[in-house]
C-alpha cells in the first residue's frame, strides 16, 4: 500500500479483523520492535535536549504496580511495547477505523492510535493507577510522550502497511 492510500483491507484481510496466523504475529512483532526503537531514540536520545531529561516509562510501570525491580519495569514496558500495542493496532484500532472511516489513510489511523496510547499512559496509568496529576499536569514532558507515542504508532502502522504489500 503507497505512502498515502486508504486503509481498505487486503484480499486475505476480508473479514473485520486480520488472520490469525504465523505471519500476522510476525507482522505485530517486527512492527513492535521498529515501533519500540523508534521509541527509545526519541524518548531517551532526542527529548533530553528538549526538556531536559529523558521519558522514563519503566518509573510509570514501578509506580502503577507498586515496585522497585528498574529492570522487570523496563521489560515489562518493552514487552508491551513490542507484544500488546501492536496487537492493539492490529486487533482493536485497525477494525474500528475500517468499520467507522473505512477510506481514512493508513497514517492517521496510526495518528489516532498513538493519541490513544499517550492517553492510555498519561491519564489512565499515570493519574488514575499511579496517582500522578492528569497528563502530569500538562508540563513539557507530557508533549514530548506525546511525540513519542505518535511516532511509535506511525512506525507501528507503517511496518504494518509495507507488509501487506
Amino acid at each position: 500500500m503507497a505512502h498515502g492510500t486508504t486503509d481498505i483491507a487486503s484480499p486475505a484481510e476480508s473479514g473485520l479483523f486480520p488472520p490469525l496466523t504465523a505471519a500476522t504475529l510476525i507482522t505485530a512483532i517486527l512492527g513492535g520492535i521498529a515501533a519500540d526503537l523508534v521509541w527509545e531514540i526519541w524518548a531517551r536520545g532526542i527529548t533530553p535536549f528538549l526538556v531536559g531529561g529523558p521519558l522514563q516509562p519503566a518509573a510509570l510501570v514501578q509506580g502503577v504496580f507498586g515496585f522497585s525491580n528498574w529492570a522487570l519495569a523496563e521489560l515489562i514496558h518493552a514487552v508491551v511495547g513490542i507484544v500488546a500495542y501492536p496487537l492493539g493496532y492490529l486487533f482493536i484500532a485497525r477494525p474500528l477505523q475500517r468499520t467507522i472511516v473505512p477510506g481514512l489513510p493508513w497514517w492517521l489511523t496510526a495518528l489516532g492510535y498513538g493519541i490513544g496510547l499517550w492517553i492510555f499512559a498519561l491519564y489512565i496509568m499515570a493519574h488514575l493507577f499511579a496517582g500522578q496529576p492528569p497528563f502530569l499536569g500538562f508540563i513539557a514532558l507530557t508533549w514530548a510522550s506525546l511525540a513519542g507515542h505518535l511516532l511509535f504508532a506511525l512506525t507501528l502502522g507503517a511496518v504494518v502497511v509495507s507488509r501487506r504489500a
